[in-house]
């Protein structure tokens, strides 16, 4: 894949969007606020690159200018908005990206209703040819497949971590070492496994019921 390079000026949109990450450009102007909400799996970076904007992050506030960032983490509700006379425009990314993204909360950080938003409101295409029941047959076929491998990993690691156990008493640095390598290998692998299941799933859920913009 060739290089992409992004400018903040003049690509307001979403940027990347994987079950990994989402990450964007976004412009707000004067006094507009944003929906305050959590998200239930995922961490929230803020960076400002022009005007400014007050945060408000699990109860606590502050006004933010160009080059200064804030994190959001799991569960922590969130708002931010505009202040001054011009526009402001942040980078903000969202990791792990997975549907249902936006839990919205009360002005008392109660939980709203979940919403699932439509694949186009993060500037991703709707899978809208292949059957929704075929969808749904692929996430279990995933979830299967994780759970398998997850057993099998489980074993895996049970036997290596005794060696490895082994290795370190017996101050076995070569050893320890292969293990450590095999144990990662392992875990790589169980990932990559659970963002393929995350990937089908945010392919399932636009298509599984009504919908709500964010």
């Amino acid at each position: 894949m060739a290089l992409e390079i992004f400018d903040y000026r003049t690509d307001i949109r979403n940027l990347l969007v994987t079950p990994h990450i989402r990450s964007r450009f976004l412009r707000m102007e004067p006094g507009q606020v944003a929906d305050r909400h959590s998200h239930d799996l995922g961490h929230e970076i803020f960076l400002i690159l022009q005007g400014r904007a007050h945060f408000e992050v699990d109860g606590e506030e502050a006004e933010l200018g160009p080059g200064q960032l804030c994190v959001a983490r799991v569960d922590e509700v969130h708002q931010v908005r505009v202040v001054g006379d011009e526009p402001m425009v942040m980078y903000l990314s969202v990791t792990p990206h997975v549907q249902p993204t936006h839990t919205g909360r009360t002005a008392l950080g109660e939980r709203l209703p979940t919403r699932f938003a439509p694949s186009s409101s993060y500037d991703v295409e709707t899978d809208t040819q292949t059957p929704a029941i075929e969808l749904v047959d692929r996430f279990v076929a995933a979830s299967a497949h994780l759970a398998r491998v997850a057993a099998e990993a489980a074993a895996s690691h049970r036997q290596l971590g005794e060696h490895l156990k082994l290795s370190l008493d017996q101050g076995d640095g070569a050893a320890a070492a292969e293990d450590r390598e095999a144990m990662w290998l392992s875990l790589r692998n169980s990932f990559q496994d659970l963002f393929a299941l995350a990937d089908q799933w945010n392919t399932l859920a636009p298509r599984a019921g009504t919908l709500e913009t964010q």
